[in-house]
């Protein structure tokens, strides 16, 4: 794997992912490190998590509100600048007008520079694991608003008309990617990582435990190719 080595950038990002806890396991550590760096950094989930257990006596509705709490607690943890849950149920993300407008809105009012995201194209890892469909139409989803969406006034022109401006991105990072370019050192966030997966309390039972073992491993494994204790890889598209 060649480095991308992205141009540095200092200005807001947004993270577009699909569930509640999906941003602290994919990029948890870059995104502690950005805000630590002092990047202003937002958060946007489609899926409100709301099928997120295998209790059929659990409550949907009071799941999503447990997990917007989560969100926000990890979030504050993370040290993000704002995170914010659509109502969409879990497993009914589609990539439609209505929620690319949602995500181009939002893009527009952070005036994000940075969207963060997972790679659509990722559906088979390994023999183990295929990607679960809300992810791969958030990464959609994320591309489709930031090219051509966000820069393009034609796109909800509305916005425009309500003091918004129009967003040209300069990168896109996707994780969770099986054609990674570019490995991040997360050696100085990797714990903050953990410290917000932890938030997501309800989670802990339905196999979120595992990954503190799991991403541990990963991570240094990932560190390994650079040289650093602990990393991240995406896909890093630099579109300036």
């Amino acid at each position: 794997m060649s480095d991308a080595s992205p141009t540095p950038r200092t200005g807001p990002v947004l993270g577009v992912f699909a569930h509640p806890d999906d941003a602290e396991i994919s990029a948890g550590g870059t995104l502690a490190k950005w805000c630590a760096a002092g990047r202003e950094v937002h958060l946007l989930v489609l899926t409100n998590g709301d099928r997120g257990s295998s209790d059929p006596l659990r409550d949907r509705g009071d799941l999503a509100a447990t997990r917007l709490a989560e969100t926000q607690a990890a979030a504050e943890v993370l040290g993000l600048a704002s995170a914010r849950v659509l109502g969409i149920a879990d497993g009914e993300l589609e990539n439609t007008h209505v929620v690319r407008e949602a995500v181009i809105r939002r893009i527009r009012e952070v005036r994000a520079e940075t969207v963060l995201s997972v790679d659509p194209t990722a559906w088979f890892f390994e023999n183990r694991y295929y990607n679960h469909t809300d992810h791969r139409r958030a990464g959609e989803i994320a591309l489709d608003a930031s090219f051509p969406g966000a820069g393009n006034p034609h796109f909800f022109p509305e916005h425009l008309g309500e003091g918004l401006d129009i967003r040209e991105i300069h990168d896109i990072w996707l994780g969770w990617t099986n054609e990674p370019n570019h490995i991040e050192d997360v050696s100085g966030s990797f714990e903050t990582k953990i410290a917000a997966l932890a938030k997501h309390e309800s989670q802990l039972t339905e196999g979120i435990g595992f990954f503190e073992e799991f991403l541990a491993k990963e991570a240094a494994e990932l560190g390994e190719k650079i040289g650093v204790g602990h990393a991240e890889d995406f896909r890093v598209l630099d579109l300036s």
